[in-house]
């Protein structure tokens, strides 16, 4: 599975991460050759620049120490490798899961998309004749309205007319019978 540290068993996850880490670290912390070192310190003696470069290579292999150290501390304290672990069991039980698939089938999106536009279509269509249908109502209403109105108004007419004829009648009748 993974590689031995300490006697233990790591997990891929884990030993993927200390090794990164410890790539890291060395390409952050490298050595500078004598020469550089010497070109650094130009002011110095030969004897001086030596002693300088042995004091800085003790201190950057100390320093790579203490620093794999510290990161293995926190990755115990933190619980990292179990975190890691669970993790990587969790991603392996999955892709056993028939039922769990990361890999999507582009023709079933497309025929589920493709239904719910359909069945989206459809209600719309739904509410747009239910929509028509109100629409015809209220002007059947208004025509009804607009010929009562018409009604009423002939009526007004004959009305008036009647009137028109009772008054005028009625003022023939008056002046009628004194002739008679």
């Amino acid at each position: 599975m993974g590689s031995k540290i300490g006697g233990l068993e790591l997990g891929r996850k884990q030993s993927d991460l200390k090794k990164s880490f410890k790539l890291a670290v060395r390409s952050l912390l490298t050595t500078c050759t004598a020469q550089d070192f010497s070109n650094a310190f130009p002011n110095f003696t030969r004897a001086e620049q030596e002693r300088l470069h042995q004091i800085f290579l003790q201190v950057i292999t100390s320093l790579h120490g203490n620093v794999e150290d510290e990161f293995e501390s926190l990755c115990q304290e933190l619980q990292v490798g179990t975190v890691l672990d669970t993790v990587e069991q969790l991603v392996g039980e999955q892709s056993l899961d028939p039922l769990f698939s990361d890999k999507t089938n582009i023709m079933d999106t497309v025929h589920n998309l493709s239904t719910a536009k359909n069945a989206e279509i459809q209600h719309l269509r739904g509410r747009l004749e239910k929509a028509e249908e109100h629409n015809r109502l209220i002007q059947a209403r208004v025509e009804l309205l607009k010929n009562r109105m018409e009604e009423v108004s002939g009526m007004t007419d004959i009305v008036d007319k009647l009137k028109g004829g009772l008054l005028s009648y009625g003022e023939h009748k008056v002046s009628g019978s004194g002739d008679l």
